[in-house]
């Protein structure tokens, strides 16, 4: 499977300081300070969790899902055992 993960700052800074016309790229550094700035103080204000701590959720919420699925099937089981004393033999 392809890496699909989104450009990091350095990243995004890059492209944009790339695409600027030739006129601008004397004003390189001014623009790759103040477009680094900028871009740090939205993300900072954004609810945002880095892509190592969404993985690790992910897979705390794999096995938590695994373990309740295996509860699950122990309570059927138990209720079936209960049921089946309950009921009268013929």
């Amino acid at each position: 499977m392809e890496d699909k993960r989104p450009p990091n700052i350095d990243e995004l800074v890059s492209r944009v300081i790339s695409a600027l016309p030739e006129g601008f790229r004397e004003l390189r550094g001014e623009a790759d300070r103040h477009l680094r700035a900028a871009l740090h103080s939205a993300f900072s204000r954004l609810d945002l969790v880095t892509r190592e701590e969404f993985d690790i959720q992910r897979e705390v919420l794999a096995r938590t899902r695994a373990r309740l699925e295996a509860l699950e099937e122990q309570v059927l089981k138990l209720e079936n055992e209960i049921l089946d004393k309950e009921q009268p033999s013929t």
